[in-house]
């Protein structure tokens, strides 16, 4: 069980961000995963062209990190994003990195996949930015365990509380890969998106060959 943490934080070893998501690893850890993190500011991720390069050959015409971080989250049973709130979204270099999986998007490629997402904000609103990752994370085909967000700037003491929090999110998102945990609401939305986008991929077989592919190779053709 391997469980791989996205931070994209400027702050480096200071991010307070950093710390939930840590707190998550650490949970996780408890439970028998293996973890490994990842700072997304460290790496060089270009921004998607929308060429549609991608969807017919599945792969990509930008050289930059993007192909090593995507291997090691397709080799992650688990995933946790963490951002802190930056005008209620992500952090551009996040964003980068979810812009440039439209083809994992029509795949379904994350299916088999768990994740949460964790936030920290100056004020109070961090909801919206973690809906918004696990609305990614659902998108890509990943069960959605819960998230934790948390405002710092009026009580920088709820930052502890917090981990906690994450702490405990991340034992769950390990006993949900061991399957201890269903999520069958979920499940029947997974259902319905491979449908959506099987069709999608049917309608548009010429110009996405290597999606008409993989569903094929993945028995979703209908």
């Amino acid at each position: 069980m391997k469980i791989i943490g996205l931070i994209a934080s400027p702050k480096g070893e200071g991010s307070k961000t950093l710390r939930l998501v840590n707190a998550v690893l650490d949970g996780a850890k408890a439970k028998g995963a293996q973890t490994e993190i990842v700072d997304i500011y460290k790496l060089h991720i270009d921004y998607c062209t929308a060429c549609g390069t991608c969807y017919a050959s599945g792969q990509c015409t930008l050289i930059d990190d993007f192909p090593d971080l995507f291997d090691r989250m397709m080799n992650a049973d688990g995933i946790v994003l963490g951002a802190p709130n930056y005008v209620d979204s992500i952090p551009a270099p996040m964003k980068a990195v979810f812009d440039r999986m439209a083809d994992a998007i029509h795949c379904q490629m994350f299916f088999d996949k768990y994740g949460c997402s964790v936030c920290t904000a100056g004020g109070e609103n961090f909801g919206p930015v973690v809906t918004y990752m696990n609305s990614v994370l659902t998108t890509l085909g990943a069960t959605v365990v819960g998230g934790v967000g948390v405002g710092v700037g009026r009580d920088p003491s709820a930052l502890g509380r917090a981990e906690i929090e994450a702490k405990v999110l991340g034992e769950k998102l390990a006993e949900s890969i061991k399957g201890k945990i269903k999520y069958p609401q979920q499940d029947e939305i997974h259902r319905q998106k491979r449908e959506y986008f099987c069709q999608l991929v049917k309608f548009n077989k010429e110009a996405f060959a290597h999606e008409y592919e993989w569903y094929e190779q993945m028995g979703w053709m209908k």
